[in-house]
């Protein structure tokens, strides 16, 4: 090989593997690449590789080449760490400038975004202060303060990489935004209002329906695309619920999108008095406003604050009429997407309404779609067609966060309770094995070649299969 050819493609390296390494929540939509073994009866002692305590804090690991990167609340800072993926040691941390919290649910975190990364930089997103990057030792590179935001169940979306752009996404009570950064200098590229998307919690993805590349965020009752260039929408659809939280999953040229919130049912739907009727029922002052005192409506008395968009502490007709045309315009579903015309909205494909999760992602994996909600309650459907091929329930009870992984012919769920189960991918799935990690867990696990990822509120989880285990020993 020529000296000069040589060089030129040494040149390159650094480049190509720094677009091997990017990474950020689901990046690559819960099905990781390769033919590595995983642990299968994941409740054998040497299934474990290590554990190293950490701080409380949902977001789910980032895996950059030997490193992992995850945020961390102490109930009092906020922090990014970075961890050896051979033992798990702490190599850095590094506390968030935030001067105040934002408010949180009880549920919560404010350490909930992912970090993503470019294989040269982590960037981490925290809504009580904004977006801060650090190089791979931890040197703060830049920071661009954003929030807090007028939510009082916090943030959660997280940023994401694609075509040389760090974008976010936040949809909250006022303000709503879209934004690219330069991922080098932090610089604001472009800024998309999100006008008329209230609170949700769904992180973007990159979809390409044929005609180039788009940005996709599922919000408060639509779906939209934006130009990555320009932040330009493209086109937006309606037909989501009035909250959403999980992100949609990109499958080639489908893209599929479950979304569910309390109330939007066709047979539970939430429901608001026209505000002719309010005023005359509750308006005792009769000046035309509402205040928490005077209303009579569970409903809107449990949703008061969100409400209240001008937070002056009473409800105006344009509040009142907003919310309820919000929970009427609800729609709880599960729907499949295709290309439509270029430019435009795409083609449905087709929808389903059971069993639908309020803050899992959907999982598409060997042609099956796995839908994960409370209770443990697994449901498989076919990918093309949308039918229900199994329901049934996987070995942890109560609550569940993470979202489904997979790989290895094995798809991974965990429990908020802490229970890990090992299904056998398939229509017809099967509960191979479960651990039960008896810590509470809302963070998405991650598969990393051999390696299970899983994050606890105590703890980061090493798993691999015995065989690996051997391997590496050798």
């Amino acid at each position: 090989m020529k000296l000069s050819v040589l060089l030129a493609l040494t040149a390159l390296a650094p480049a190509a593997v720094a677009a091997q390494s990017v990474s950020y929540f689901r990046s690559d939509h819960g099905v990781a690449a390769g033919d590595s073994r995983l642990p299968e009866q994941i409740e054998q002692p040497n299934c474990l590789a290590w554990r190293q305590a950490l701080e409380p804090g949902h977001s789910t690991p980032c895996v950059v080449g030997d490193r992992v990167f995850v945020t961390t609340f102490d109930g009092k800072q906020l922090a990014t760490v970075a961890l050896n993926m051979a033992d798990g040691h702490v190599l850095w941390k590094q506390v968030a400038p935030a001067k105040r919290i934002e408010v949180y649910h009880p549920t919560g975190s404010p350490a909930v975004a992912t970090p993503a990364s470019d294989g040269r930089r982590v960037f981490v997103f925290f809504g009580s202060y904004g977006l801060l990057c650090y190089d791979l030792d931890g040197k703060l590179l830049w920071s661009q303060p954003l929030g807090p935001f007028q939510d009082e169940f916090g943030s959660a979306s997280s940023p994401i990489l694609a075509d040389g752009k760090l974008f976010i996404n936040e949809d909250h009570d006022i303000d709503s935004f879209l934004l690219a950064v330069d991922p080098a200098s932090g610089r604001s590229l472009w800024k998309t209002a999100r006008d008329g998307f209230t609170r949700s919690y769904s992180t973007p993805v990159i979809w390409n329906p044929g005609g180039g590349r788009q940005l996709v965020v599922a919000g408060a009752l639509e779906l939209a695309g934006y130009d990555l260039e320009t932040g330009r929408q493209l086109w937006r659809m309606e037909g989501l619920a009035r909250i959403v939280n999980p992100t949609p999953v990109v499958d080639g040229q489908r893209l599929f999108v479950a979304t569910w919130s309390p109330g939007g049912d066709t047979d539970a739907r939430i429901a608001m008095e026209p505000w002719s009727l309010a005023l005359e029922q509750w308006d005792a002052d009769q000046n035309r406003q509402l205040t928490r005192a005077e209303v009579d409506n569970k409903e809107v008395l449990d949703r008061f604050y969100r409400i209240d968009l001008n937070q002056d502490k009473s409800l105006d007709q344009g509040e009142w009429t907003k919310y309820a045309q919000l929970f009427e315009r609800a729609q709880n579903s599960l729907v499949a997407l295709g290309p439509g015309q270029v430019g435009g909205a795409p083609k449905v494909l087709w929808r389903y309404s059971k069993g639908l999760p309020y803050v899992t992602s959907p999982l598409e994996y060997r042609g099956i779609l796995y839908l994960l909600k409370d209770g443990g309650i697994v449901s498989s459907l076919d990918a093309a067609s949308g039918k229900l091929i199994k329901q049934g329930r996987a070995r942890g009870p109560g609550g569940y966060f993470a979202s489904p992984v997979a790989a290895d012919g094995k798809v991974y769920l965990v429990s908020e309770a802490g229970v890990i189960s090992v299904l056998q991918a398939g229509g017809h799935w099967q509960v191979l094995a479960s651990r039960d990690l008896a810590e509470r867990t809302m963070a998405t696990p991650v598969i990393d070649g051999p390696r299970l990822l899983v994050r606890t509120e105590k703890a980061l989880y090493c798993f691999r299969s015995p065989a690996e285990a051997t391997a590496a020993a050798r």
